[in-house]
């Protein structure tokens, strides 16, 4: 069976914490950000965790991380 590769492009969004789940940066924060408030804006900076739903595929994109 041929080696399992990983998702370059997972593994450059997604971290994994130590107790196993998946970090991920929040979206929505490159452009058109005269219409979004401040205090959205800063909470955008926070980092959020992957859904339960999402971490199996996630789990699947990056085998060796």
């Amino acid at each position: 069976m041929p080696k399992l590769k990983t998702h370059r492009g997972a593994a450059k969004r997604f971290k994994k914490t130590a107790s196993g789940k998946f970090k991920r940066n929040k979206a929505f924060t490159s452009h058109i950000l005269t219409k979004k408030s401040p205090k959205r804006k800063r909470n955008f900076r926070s980092s959020g965790m992957v859904a339960h739903a999402d971490e199996a595929a996630i789990r699947k994109m990056l085998p060796n991380i």
